[in-house]
């Protein structure tokens, strides 16, 4: 239905730029519409946060699950409206080529025109709280697998993401880069929500962030002595590190539903050599492969697995757990990101040696 839909809005835009429009007025459109998807994806996270960062028992609460899709599609249609609006008043002269440029110039136009259209509607849809499956199932739905995502017809929506991350990562950055905040920009959304839509949520509303790390001790390389559930050696992946990240959820994780999946969890990593800057350049994220279940044993799982927390596992303020993950050998976690709206930055890596005394958890159907 995605890729039908993107064909559907590349043919309207080429055959109405085609029959009504112009070269000039048609490259036009493109740009503003440029700069309407640059507007949408720089700015959709802080107006969004204008609502997720009330308190979850506010009038607006039923609002906040979709906060993120109405204010990507708020800046686009407005800021496209506008400057089409002006564009409109601006270019009552009309301009035309010679036969074949004009022609064949307003179908190409339209044929990008309907990419960038369609990408960031797409984009806005995956933003919604909707199940996995729509706009359409980026990962099977069993064993969502991040290395192997579906993708639409052009690859339209990972289109209008790549060309924004390559902008913000350009001489068009600022002090934050999105292709480092967020890498994998549509895995993430799509991981984010692969779980129950009605019975997880996809972000915490409320001012208080949801988990936080310890100053120090908290990232390390897992030892090579623990063993899964079945007593098993975890097997180690060539290339990769098998890490442990210590991260507190807080108490408003176990009061806003009490539940999230393993894929809510993303591991942000740059390269050993571009860690001067965190938020500058690129990254790459690395999901969850398990969390420590007892002092010496590692819970291995699938990321649509979740975890339910409730107030008796929290004895004090904050529920500390042991996370393992994959890390590659030429990379080093610098962030991470729980539902994609807490980010919280990593101390520098430890020896095994100097790890704390283990973190676990253990689900209370399981004890």
């Amino acid at each position: 239905m995605a890729s039908f839909l993107v064909i559907l809005i590349i043919i309207g835009c080429a055959a109405y730029q085609y029959l009504k429009g112009s070269v000039t007025k048609a490259f036009a459109t493109l740009v503003i519409t440029i700069i309407a998807s640059v507007a949408s994806f720089g700015f959709f996270e802080p107006l969004a946060g204008l609502f997720t960062g009330k308190d979850g028992n506010s009038k607006l609460a039923t609002i906040f699950p979709w906060a993120q899709f109405l204010s990507f599609v708020f800046l686009f249609v407005v800021t496209f409206a506008i400057l089409q609006t002006l564009l409109n008043y601006l270019s009552r002269e009309k301009i035309n080529f010679s036969y074949f440029p004009e022609h064949i110039g307003r179908i190409v136009v339209g044929i990008v025109l309907g990419i960038f259209l369609s990408g960031n509607l797409l984009t806005a849809l995956i933003l919604a709280p909707l199940p996995d499956k729509y706009p359409y199932q980026r990962f099977n739905a069993r064993r969502p697998n991040p290395d192997k995502p579906n993708k639409v017809f052009l690859n339209a929506d990972g289109f209008a993401v790549g060309w924004f991350s390559l902008l913000s990562r350009g001489s068009f950055s600022g002090n934050k880069s999105f292709a480092a905040l967020h890498p994998g920009f549509l895995d993430q959304v799509f991981l984010n929500r692969c779980a129950s839509y009605k019975e997880i949520t996809t972000i915490i509303p409320g001012s208080k962030e949801a988990i936080e790390v310890p100053r120090e001790k908290a990232v390390w390389p897992t030892s090579k002595r623990v063993t899964d559930t079945e007593g098993n050696a975890v097997a180690p992946k060539s290339g990769y590190t098998l890490t442990t990240i210590r991260v507190g959820m807080r108490r408003i994780v176990a009061s806003k539903e009490g539940k999230f999946s393993l894929s809510q969890l993303r591991l942000i990593c740059k390269r050993k050599d571009e860690t001067d800057f965190l938020l500058s350049g690129k990254a790459m994220n690395v999901y969850p492969t398990g969390y420590f279940e007892t002092a010496n044993q590692i819970k291995l799982t699938q990321l649509n697995d979740t975890v339910g927390l409730d107030s008796g596992d929290f004895k004090e303020s904050v529920k500390w757990i042991d996370f393992v993950f994959y890390v590659p050998d030429e990379y080093v976690p610098v962030l991470i990101e729980f539902k994609q709206r807490t980010v919280v930055e990593l101390s520098s890596p430890i020896n095994t040696q100097e790890a704390p005394t283990p973190a676990f958890f253990k689900k209370s159907s399981e004890k």
